[in-house]
């Protein structure tokens, strides 16, 4: 894998994080937050696996900054 296709899942994954963290802190705010955002939030879940999946499969897997 090119260095600029895992700068994309990367890049793919700071976006679906971005996305997750909304809808977290939408559901924060809500007394009773429906199964759709739920669902959502699943959804998302999901795809961040499947992105940290295709990462490692290419030997780079993701590490936070913070590590």
């Amino acid at each position: 894998m090119s260095a600029t296709e895992l700068d994309d899942l990367n890049a793919a994954r700071l976006a679906l994080v971005r996305q997750r963290n909304a809808i977290a802190k939408r559901m924060g705010a809500i007394a009773l937050a429906p199964v759709s955002m739920a669902e959502d939030l699943t959804r998302i879940l999901l795809a961040i696996e499947v992105v940290d999946r295709a990462l490692v499969d290419a030997g780079q897997p993701y590490m936070s900054a913070d590590v």
